[in-house]
């Protein structure tokens, strides 16, 4: 965790890391250079033999440290064909099965499929199917300076150990540049806010810079709408929401809050800006993240509430405490049990509270806010709570979700198949010598596909039966591509 100190530069509050800044940052068009390698500077990191973690960190806090079992393959191969089946029939899923998305998102998105998923949940497929170009158009303006010199400074900030954003000007903090500023154009009355950037680097993590700018714009606009907008408001309305919540959750953390006159704003404002990316260990952010697409802004209260109940819920964690500034160090330093995986992700699932108890201590914080400060200045669209809620308010057609496959592979034509122009060639079965021709593709090293020794009917019934008989890895990323 680190300290936090307001800044005028840009819309709202502003971060400053307490580590130390390295250097500046130079232009991005005069570095062309990949994330990782070429590029001399990494960002404070010296560039040999790098060692990434299987989430691409090469360090600091958010660096996995192997202490989580990894899913069996047999059950990640189970898991990424169902939800293969779901994201071919999404609409179908989501209108007469929305519950079993539900619990599939909470058991976690297979990470090879993790930003098709996202990009889904959050209704951000559908924007950029019936946007188509927008991007592009977006991309190609110049932006206006004044948004474009507090964005570029902001780069070399966004999870600074990770292997895409670790170079000063590699393609990672190309991309994120070009998403955030491409936001400033679509939304030019908003601009940019700080905590927009890694929020957009998450994204990127996961898919192109075209579908985490659609992303971006759905967080932005039905998830957490007026999070980012001058004056704060939003997130304010929120702080007071999630005190009012905590009183019935955890009575003794509330109290002590009260006590000590610890303003929300203090504690939960990065949290819920960032949805918890710059908090918890790495796994714990995706978990959170996939039932945050999925359920909405309910899961950030709920994380949030969680959090504040195990730092300070019982009378033996307060007696470190007795002060506002005792308190705060606490919050800023949770104790890892309780951003642990496991245990993080199921309080989240048992804690009993509802879109309906946000909406409701919502109204009645907006009447209080009436009477002490007026009415808001920023008038944000209604949020949406989570996939089903975003996709009923804006029903999609069936060619809005259609996949786009990103990779495709062509069969060269075979010798025999090619034929003298206007010339018709007879089709002779060869009784004695059925099996199918070897696979192209193969390399070298490979070994020799089950099917490759079979004969057309036992293929044919392998492939039908048992698609996934063949391999016991995951869905490889030529066949199922990923940005991971």
């Amino acid at each position: 965790m680190f300290s936090m100190s307001k800044l005028q530069s840009g819309n709202g509050v502003q971060w400053k890391d307490s580590r130390s800044q390295r250097g500046t940052v130079e232009s991005l068009a005069e570095h062309e250079s990949s994330s990782l390698g070429s590029d001399p500077e990494l960002n404070g990191v010296t560039n040999t033999e790098i060692q990434t973690d299987k989430y691409g960190f090469i360090g600091g806090a958010q660096q996995s440290a192997g202490e989580n079992a990894d899913i069996p393959p047999d059950v990640l191969r189970q898991r990424e064909a169902k939800w293969l089946d779901m994201l071919n029939s999404w609409d179908k899923w989501m209108a007469k099965k929305h519950k079993k998305v539900k619990l599939r998102c909470q058991k976690g998105i297979p990470p090879s499929l993790r930003g098709r998923a996202w990009l889904y949940l959050s209704g951000g497929k559908v924007k950029k199917e019936q946007n188509q170009g927008k991007f592009q158009e977006l991309d190609s303006q110049p932006g206006d300076p004044k948004w474009l010199d507090v964005i570029e400074k902001d780069l070399h900030r966004q999870f600074p150990f990770h292997e895409m954003f670790v170079a000063r000007g590699g393609h990672g903090q190309q991309d994120l540049f070009r998403v955030l500023k491409a936001y400033t154009l679509h939304r030019p009355e908003e601009g940019y806010c700080q905590a927009q950037a890694p929020i957009a680097a998450v994204l990127l993590m996961h898919m192109p810079a075209e579908d985490a700018f659609w992303g971006l714009v759905q967080i932005c606009e039905k998830y957490l709408p007026g999070y980012y907008s001058a004056g704060l408001e939003a997130i304010q309305l929120d702080g007071e929401i999630l005190f009012a919540l905590l009183k019935r959750v955890s009575p003794v953390a509330h109290r002590h809050l009260k006590k000590y006159k610890i303003d929300p704003i203090l504690y939960m404002t990065e949290w819920f800006m960032c949805a918890f990316s710059r908090t918890l260990p790495w796994v714990s952010v995706l978990r959170v993240w996939d039932m945050f697409f999925c359920e909405g802004v309910k899961i950030i209260f709920r994380v949030g509430l969680v959090l504040l109940k195990c730092m300070l819920g019982s009378q033996e964690k307060l007696k470190a405490c007795q002060g506002q500034y005792e308190t705060m160090e606490l919050l800023r330093s949770i104790e890892p049990q309780y951003m642990q995986e496991a245990f993080l992700v199921q309080e989240v699932i048992e804690l009993a509270v509802s879109e309906r108890d946000i909406e409701k201590e919502h109204l009645s914080q907006l009447r209080r806010w009436k009477e002490t400060h007026g009415e808001l200045h920023c008038k944000s669209p209604p949020r949406m709570h989570g996939a089903k809620a975003i996709m009923a308010a804006e029903p999609p057609s069936r060619q809005d979700l259609k996949q786009n496959p990103t990779i495709i592979v062509e069969v060269p034509q075979t010798t025999e198949s090619k034929t003298e122009k206007g010339k018709k060639t007879k089709k002779i079965k060869d009784t004695k010598n059925t099996s199918p021709p070897p696979n192209p593709y193969l390399l070298p090293s490979d070994p020799p596909l089950p099917s490759d020794n079979l004969s057309p009917s036992e293929s044919q019934h392998l492939q039908k039966d048992t698609p996934l008989q063949g391999s016991n890895q995951s869905l490889s990323s030529a066949d199922h591509d990923t940005y991971l």
